[in-house]
């Protein structure tokens, strides 16, 4: 495969998963969108973009704080189940790299975990800059390190150790390209943003037995998933024992799974 392929591995990989997402990944995302709307400043009547919106969490936040808003997603499966959990919300299909809306109609643009997904994530911040009022803010989420998004870090870790990353995966952006501080100020202030500023967002994934964060990246992920289906029976057994035994030292008192998944908020002001 080429480097034209990943947006088409990314669409297919999100129209099978989305209700599997929303079931082990919908508490986690929303952990961190009180921090995004504040730091864009959504309130009563901010016409709020929630580009990549999935099954419409940050969307249904923003609504909540008396914001105008509209959802964008290139999944049809994904904005099906954003318009079945959030009736009455718009919700289109679109792509965040060719955004449907005319020049300057949002005050606010928020990315809530999908930077990692984009072929050309330069391409979705001149969308959000182009579509953004002057004024306007725009924030973006993505995981952090895996040191510090444990969940993420410990599988991808059994990989390394009892499989292999040399897998048939469409080459796309790095995925932890955002998570690097300095590289999401750079983006933004090169996208024509200004006063860029990057915090980290604590979070926590909750799991309950049987399931660990392989069995949350295998069913509820794409690109990881996508990596975990290529191993060998054998390598997949021993990368599933590996997560469940580090996975264990995050055991609650309560018998769940609360393991550490910071996240990345980079967030800047359209001049």
């Amino acid at each position: 495969m080429g480097p034209v392929d990943f947006s088409a591995f990314e669409h297919e990989g999100w129209e099978r998963v989305a209700q599997d997402y929303h079931t082990y990944f919908g508490d986690l995302t929303a952990q961190s969108n009180h921090a995004m709307l504040e730091a864009l400043g959504v309130g009563r009547g901010t016409r709020f973009l929630d580009v990549a919106s999935g099954p419409g969490y940050l969307a249904a936040a923003a609504k909540r704080r008396g914001a105008d808003v509209a959802g964008v997603d290139f999944s049809f499966a994904m904005v099906e189940k954003a318009r079945r959990v959030f009736p009455g919300l718009e919700f289109r299909i679109g792509d965040a790299e060719d955004l449907p809306f005319p020049d300057e109609s949002f005050g606010a643009v928020g990315v809530s975990f999908g930077m990692e997904h984009f072929q050309h994530p330069e391409r979705a911040l001149a969308e959000a800059f182009r579509v953004l009022l002057s004024g306007g803010r725009i924030a973006f989420t993505v995981g952090a390190m895996p040191d510090k998004a444990v969940g993420i870090g410990m599988v991808l870790k059994a990989i390394e150790k009892h499989g292999t990353t040399d897998v048939p995966v469409p080459p796309g952006p790095p995925f932890f390209r955002f998570s690097d501080w300095a590289e999401s100020r750079r983006a933004l202030l090169e996208a024509g943003f200004v006063h860029p500023e990057v915090r980290e967002v604590d979070q926590t994934l909750v799991l309950r037995s049987p399931n660990t964060p392989y069995h949350a990246l295998m069913r509820g992920g794409v690109r990881v998933a996508a990596i975990l289906h290529a191993q060998t029976p054998a390598a997949l057994a021993l990368i599933e024992r590996a997560v469940a035994h580090e996975a264990e030292t995050y055991r609650s008192d309560a018998g769940e799974l609360r393991i550490p998944m910071c996240c990345v908020l980079a967030s800047a002001l359209k001049p």
